[in-house]
């Protein structure tokens, strides 16, 4: 009768981490009769964050930084004494190559979108007959309401083909490997479409909702933030801390989870069976179907498609490099035949990562439209990157490595309808399967901070739903 209820967590990314260490937090705080386990698939964990040390430079495999205004990243670093480990990244130039030639990134801009005009009226990335058709949306009534449609197709019909085509899919789309014109307005960028519905126009409710802009200030600070030992110390930290109890059983699979009439029975890929209470499941969404396999429920997931990206580091003697740039780096807009996608000047933006005298760029692949770069081999991928590389700097030297990272079927994709489907599954798990909880970068965001915070909503949730039994 007295037995403590237990709570497993599936999946050992950031979002299963955040949400074991909240609960076990909340568990020791508030002397809760539970127990906590995370079992992780793989060797090791952090997921998709995968720091290496190599000759010196700290070189990141998947994310880099975090944006300082989303606050549950900045929050868990302080929960885990690493603030003074934060280091805000270095401002600079950034470029936008369109029609194969460098441009500067337009300044008074959100996302690319011009909240001031002056810059963007002299820019020479657009045509005279693209600018009349993106201010057009200054004068031009507000959309029709309705529930969701394609990001692109909002955007084009404010501003016309040039300036989403030049500029607002690599900044935009970018940011979830996407592609702008499949992607949901609603589950992406929900405050464009408010902001438009409020004041008529997206340019004119930027600039209603942006605090006041600081003008001939000095130098503008950095608006992320990264790990002084690279982004794979705060899983080391959570690590550590879980480790304290015991939590993490590592390199075994959930193969199935069965409810029964008191909790759930998860078997492991060891034959092992762990019974629970609550579940979180902080995997991607398609391996719900099989793991859930006697439940109809996470069918609707397998239409949700996923993208593959690569990126490239490569590291060089300064004296490698002939005509290095002033700028952090660039995106590349889909009017070029780029078959890269971006580049950060990684030396610059984030000066800890790079030994003196030396130079480290960091490249990306993957386009919707050229999935299979990402299955060619290092040396062929390479080969691209340094190709497009010498189109905009002069490269005499070879690099002295490169590290060639590979994310395979790894980025969901945000759909139209996509938070519909979402709420409609969770709707039916409360009512099949209550106890069993969703988080993760399949479901309400991508970044990091997104998924720490969806890890802690996870833990509010659980605990609810245990306090009701």
């Amino acid at each position: 009768m007295n037995r403590p209820k237990k709570i497993v967590i599936v999946g050992g990314g950031i979002t299963g981490l955040s949400a074991a260490y909240y609960l076990q937090k909340e568990i020791k705080e508030e002397n809760f009769p539970y127990e906590v386990k995370l079992v992780e698939a793989g060797d090791r964990l952090g997921g998709k964050i995968n720091t290496i040390k190599k000759d010196g430079f700290t070189i990141e495999r998947g994310p880099d930084s975090f944006l300082e205004r989303k606050k549950p990243a900045g929050k868990l670093a302080e929960e885990l004494g690493m603030t003074d480990q934060l280091v805000r990244n270095g401002t600079g130039q950034a470029y936008i190559l369109v029609h194969n030639k460098l441009y500067k990134m337009p300044k008074g801009s959100y996302m690319g979108i011009p909240t001031q005009l002056r810059p963007f009226l002299f820019s020479d990335i657009y045509s005279a007959k693209g600018k009349l058709r993106a201010g057009m949306d200054l004068i031009r009534s507000r959309s029709k309401t309705q529930k969701d449609q394609s990001l692109g197709t909002f955007l084009r019909g404010r501003f016309g083909n040039e300036l989403v085509d030049s500029l607002l899919e690599p900044l935009i789309a970018g940011v979830y490997s996407s592609d702008i014109d499949q992607m949901s307005l609603q589950a992406t960028f929900p405050n464009f479409y408010e902001l438009e519905q409020k004041h008529g126009s997206l340019i004119k409710g930027l600039r209603a909702s942006m605090p006041e802009r600081r003008r001939n200030t000095g130098k503008k600070a950095g608006q992320f933030l990264a790990f002084k030992n690279g982004f794979a110390s705060i899983v080391e930290a959570l690590e550590k801390r879980l480790n304290e109890d015991q939590v993490i059983t590592m390199n075994q699979t959930v193969d199935h989870v069965e409810k029964k009439d008191h909790g759930y029975h998860l078997l492991l890929s060891n034959g092992e069976v762990y019974k629970a209470d609550a579940v979180i499941m902080a995997t991607p969404h398609n391996a719900l179907p099989k793991i859930f396999s006697q439940y109809d429920i996470f069918k609707k997931f397998l239409d949700i498609p996923m993208s593959s990206v690569a990126n490239v580091a490569l590291a060089f003697d300064e004296k490698a490099i002939k005509k290095d740039i002033n700028g952090t780096g660039f995106v590349v807009s889909r009017t070029s035949d780029f078959r890269i996608t971006a580049c950060t000047w990684t030396h610059k933006k984030w000066p800890h990562t790079t030994p003196d005298g030396k130079i480290l760029l960091r490249c990306y692949v993957g386009k919707p439209n050229d999935q299979a770069v990402v299955d060619l081999s290092d040396e062929e991928i390479t080969d691209i990157v340094l190709k497009d590389l010498k189109r905009t700097m002069k490269i005499k030297g070879e690099p002295e490595f490169t590290v060639v990272t590979r994310w395979k079927n790894i980025m969901p994709q945000y759909t139209i309808g996509h938070k519909e489907r979402i709420e409609k599954v969770r709707n039916i798990l409360a009512a099949q399967l209550p106890g069993v909880f969703l988080a993760g970068s399949s479901y309400e965001g991508v970044g990091i901070p997104d998924c720490i915070g969806q890890g802690e909503k996870a833990v509010e949730e659980v605990l609810s739903f245990l306090q009701k039994k």
